[in-house]
């Protein structure tokens, strides 16, 4: 055991892990449909000798782009029903298995979002959140309604922002595409501009593994409009996907050759 007047190695490695440059990232996507142009722009390959445990239907695309080697993970298809395994149940589960695996130095949750015309958002807008928070677990007991709500703060990107003059807002995570009564209540205390499925679930454990975390999220349905929110995203989906990806190829080319800190 290191003396008290020394640091041990652990706390050696988080105080510079800061200034180290970023060279590992894992980039979590909930769907197929928005992997794929980012595994075509990146020139990402599925990798053949899987790093997850046997069985899971879990997808990892790997490459080198300029100096960071770029991890994206896909939950893949629910093995009986042949959809998307979206929701923070496969979301956590990924995040966790990645993080084990591939030791990141950054992980980016990607994807498209409904979003509030009240709170500014159009349809195409592309959010970096600076917070996560979930609006479906409702835990009426002091001190267990706050764990419900899981607020968890997203990495600080002051220079990001700046610099590709990103719109930011609040992320809601639910496991439910449409709006309950009781959702709206609990996002509207969260004071959210974004309403997802997986944000606050990689959050969760971006956090009690210590690892930045940054959320991207387009915007693909107006949750307070005139349109069914199914239908409309379906519409805008191909679309808002492609925004999504040069948004964050533009991520990709800032966070290249700087620290965590520099972000």
């Amino acid at each position: 055991m290191a003396s008290h007047g020394n640091k041990s190695e652990e706390e050696a490695a988080i105080t510079e892990a800061p200034n180290t440059p970023i060279s590992t990232i894992v980039i979590i996507v909930a769907m197929q449909t928005e992997a794929l142009p980012l595994v075509n722009r990146f020139q990402l390959t599925e990798d053949p000798d899987s790093v997850f445990p046997e069985g899971v239907p879990w997808v990892r695309y790997r490459g080198v782009y300029k100096d960071l080697n770029i991890n994206l993970i896909w939950p893949g298809k629910d093995s009986i029903l042949g959809v998307d395994s979206v929701g923070t149940i496969s979301a956590s589960l990924v995040t966790y298995a990645s993080i084990q695996a591939l030791k990141p130095d950054l992980i980016i949750n990607a994807g498209t979002a409904g979003a509030f015309k009240a709170k500014g958002a159009v349809i195409g807008d592309v959010f970096l959140a600076v917070d996560c928070a979930f609006h479906d677990r409702r835990i009426p007991i002091p001190v267990f309604d706050m764990y419900g709500v899981g607020l968890r703060q997203a990495h600080s990107t002051p220079n990001l922002v700046k610099e590709l003059n990103l719109k930011v807002g609040k992320l809601s995570t639910g496991d439910s595409l449409d709006m309950s009564p009781h959702d709206e209540s609990s996002i509207t205390a969260n004071d959210a501009t974004v309403k997802d499925m997986e944000g606050a679930a990689v959050a969760y454990v971006a956090d009690l593994l210590k690892v930045p975390a940054i959320f991207v999220k387009a915007v693909t349905d107006i949750v307070d409009g005139e349109k069914p929110t199914a239908e409309e995203f379906l519409q805008n989906l191909a679309a808002v996907t492609a925004a999504l990806d040069n948004t964050v190829t533009q991520i990709i080319d800032f966070i290249n050759g700087k620290c965590i800190s520099e972000l």
